[in-house]
């Protein structure tokens, strides 16, 4: 029970919210992003198997997580 009695509820919250936050942003930054596309993404990377777009967003996600993790530590 060691483990357990160090953890800070405050900490658990904040991380839980974080959470939610983090995935938010992310879905707001998926819709914005096919908004603005004059080509459905999701077609274009699984019927047509565009790999370069699949990176592409891939790296997006990625640079988005850095992101909101650098913000979250500051």
């Amino acid at each position: 029970m060691d483990m357990f009695s160090n953890i800070v509820v405050a900490e658990l919250v904040g991380t839980i919210f974080y959470t939610f936050v983090g995935a938010g942003l992310m879905w707001v930054v998926w819709k914005v992003v096919d908004w603005m596309t004059p080509f459905p993404i999701i077609k274009e990377i699984e019927d047509d198997q565009n790999i370069a777009l699949a990176v592409l967003m891939g790296f997006l996600f990625l640079s988005v997580a850095i992101i909101i993790a650098a913000v979250i530590l500051s």
